[in-house]
Parts: structure tokens; C-alpha cells; sequence
């Protein structure tokens, strides 16, 4: 038996998503597959399976955890500067052939992706977050939902140390997920792939499932950031491009959307390098668009003023950025700019009172 399949029988713990359908069969709320699964199987993404009437998911263990600023994440509105712990498990429901996280997320389905976890509980994992000064602690690397029991009970114990919280997520979310998340979770990043559907079918989704989420989690309260990874050839028209920005604005323009320059990575060799000068046109469709919060990633100092926070109304610079790395913060605590006094939409407070 290998490793990861050890890991799947022995590192699990009974789930909490899911509804009965019949005597044979649960269907998984953990993300947009709604999977139905008969009793001895696992859903698409390998790693949540239904035995005996219950429904069994990851537990207990890590696969990756590191600490770094909260710009990796990306997340530009919410504490500039601070430390963000990161965890994640294995597996995933989609497959993206050029996804930078494939030895975890897809150390179910590929042999070649090699990602040794390590036993951990949630009090370890919060404890290693406060050593290395973390004020924020965000599961990533794998699919989040698919382990979003997990990602909850280590952020239980992360509020009790006053720790923020987020998702780096797909997006391909259920109600019945946000729901559960929604007293755990502060922020919430999705990654918006494609607007086409037969794109997202070639990824192993749909479309319309993440459209859903994005308006719902943007209704409840999470903080939302979309990053969208523009790769030559398959989501890079000025079309496509244009009905991203425009159904985001459609929802708020306040939505901070970060363009991201794709590289060869993982399956996905064909495609060339995102060059800045696609960036920098979909910034500016994004802007036509209405967007008031628009990034350029991937790319550090290559494009001049796309990877800072500027306030639309009188146009000052407020934060300056370098790749993740923050070079100054003008804005007011409160989040105001200090110019013209126009609120900035983020998490700004700068302490855990304050913040919750």
C-alpha cells in the first residue's frame, strides 16, 4: 500500500458535509461536484469517501506549511505586510495542467507528485503560526473545501490566539460549505480560471458553479479577492478578458482582481510565458470595465504602478509593493486615504482587538 494511500485510511475523521440520498448512497456538499457516493467509494477528488453510512475526510496531518507575507496569497486589502502562515493537505477536484501546487494537490492521481505529510493536530499547527510571528493562518496548497472540516478546526483554535483567517481556494463552492465556513473564515481568495465553461470541463469543473460562489461569497461578508492566471491561448482574449472584469464590477467594483502571468509548469509546456504587455492590457480592460482595484502579478517592477494600491478618487499611491513585499504603507489605520479621506474597502485595523 503506498504512502498516500495510508494516509486516506488512516488519517481521517468523519465529516460533517453531506446529506443522505439513500440507503446506499451520500452526496458530498463539499464542493460544486456535489458528488453522490456509494458506500466503499470516494468522491472526484479522491480523498473524502463514504463508508458504511458515513461519510470519512483528511485529518490529522499536513502536507505543507510555511510561513510568508500575505501578498503570496495574494491578498493586497487586508493587512499589508503581515506574516500569513499557510497549511494545506492533499488532493483537489479539478486537475489543471499547469497548476504550481501539483504535488500536493495532485499526490492522489499522480504518481509523480511526491509530498510527504506529517501527523499534526490543530493546537500544533497554531502553535508553530504564533512562533514564527504569523497574524493570519490560511489553508492552501491543496483544494481547501475538499478538507474544509480540517481547515475549520484548526482555525477554531486560531481565533482563540487571536489569529485572522482565509481560504485560497478554487472557488468551487457549495452554500452548504460557505455556510459552515463562515464563522471560521476572514478572507476568502478565489482563483476565476477561465469564463468559459468548456475551459473549466478541460480543468475537470464547470463554470457556473464558481460564478455562483464568487456573488455568494462576496454576499456573506467574506473579504474577496480574485486572481485570475492569464495563459496565452486559452483565456487571454480581449473578449474573455472583458466579461471576467465585467462580471466582477457587475458585482462590486470594489473587488480587488489580480492578473497573473502564467509559466510553464507541471503538464502545461505548449503555451508561451505570459508577457507583461497582456498584464498591462488586462488591467486596462479591467479598468474600463469599472474595476477600481486591479494587480499585475508574477512579474516584480515590470509594470509600473499595477502591483500598488492607489486611491480612485484623487489617484495617490497608497501602498507600494514590490513583488510581495511591501516598500510603504500610507494608509491611514482606519483604511482611509490620507489625502482625501475616501475609504479604502479591506481588513485594515491594525490589531486583533480592533480587527474583530
Amino acid at each position: 500500500m503506498s504512502a498516500f494511500a495510508q494516509i486516506l485510511q488512516h488519517n481521517v475523521h468523519e465529516g460533517d458535509l453531506h446529506e443522505p440520498i439513500d440507503a446506499n448512497r451520500l452526496r458530498c456538499l463539499a464542493c460544486g461536484h456535489r458528488c453522490p457516493i456509494l458506500d466503499g467509494q470516494s468522491g472526484v477528488c479522491k480523498v473524502r469517501f463514504h463508508l458504511g453510512g458515513k461519510l470519512y475526510v483528511p485529518w490529522g496531518y499536513v502536507a505543507g506549511a510555511h510561513c510568508d507575507p500575505i501578498e503570496k496569497k495574494p491578498f493586497f486589502h487586508a493587512w499589508p505586510g503581515a506574516p500569513a502562515f499557510s497549511f494545506g493537505m492533499l488532493g483537489c477536484d479539478l486537475h489543471c495542467g499547469y497548476c504550481q501546487n501539483w504535488v500536493t494537490s495532485q499526490a492522489i492521481r499522480d504518481p509523480r507528485a511526491v509530498a510527504p505529510p506529517r501527523r499534526a493536530t490543530p493546537d500544533e499547527l497554531v502553535e508553530e503560526a504564533v512562533n514564527c510571528g504569523a497574524e493570519v493562518i490560511v489553508s492552501t496548497y491543496n483544494e481547501p473545501l475538499i478538507t474544509a472540516e480540517w481547515a475549520v478546526a484548526v482555525f477554531r483554535r486560531a481565533r482563540e490566539c487571536g489569529l485572522m483567517t482565509g481560504f485560497v481556494s478554487n472557488g468551487n463552492a457549495t452554500p452548504q460549505v460557505l455556510e459552515y465556513l463562515q464563522p471560521w473564515v476572514d478572507l476568502y481568495k478565489v482563483d476565476l480560471k477561465s469564463f468559459r465553461d468548456r475551459a473549466y470541463r478541460e480543468l475537470g469543473g464547470r463554470l457556473q458553479p464558481i460564478l455562483d460562489s464568487i456573488r455568494l461569497i462576496h454576499r456573506m461578508g467574506f473579504w474577496l479577492e480574485v486572481v485570475t492566471l492569464i495563459v496565452p491561448g486559452f483565456n487571454d482574449s480581449d473578449a474573455e478578458l472583458r466579461e471576467i472584469a465585467d462580471f466582477l464590477a457587475g458585482i462590486s467594483a470594489d473587488i480587488p482582481w489580480h492578473v497573473t502571468a502564467f509559466h510553464k509548469d507541471y503538464k502545461m509546456t505548449g503555451p508561451d510565458n505570459t508577457p507583461p504587455e497582456t498584464l498591462a492590457r488586462a488591467a486596462a480592460i479591467a479598468r474600463q470595465s469599472g474595476l477600481r482595484y486591479v494587480y499585475a502579478g508574477n512579474l516584480p517592477g515590470r509594470l509600473e504602478g499595477l502591483e500598488d494600491t492607489s486611491c480612485p478618487s484623487c489617484g495617490s499611491a497608497l501602498i507600494r509593493r514590490f513583488g510581495f513585499h511591501v516598500l510603504k504603507n500610507r494608509l491611514r489605520d482606519d483604511g482611509h486615504c490620507p489625502i482625501c479621506f475616501t475609504q479604502i474597502p479591506g481588513r485594515w485595523a491594525t490589531t486583533a482587538v480592533a480587527r474583530r
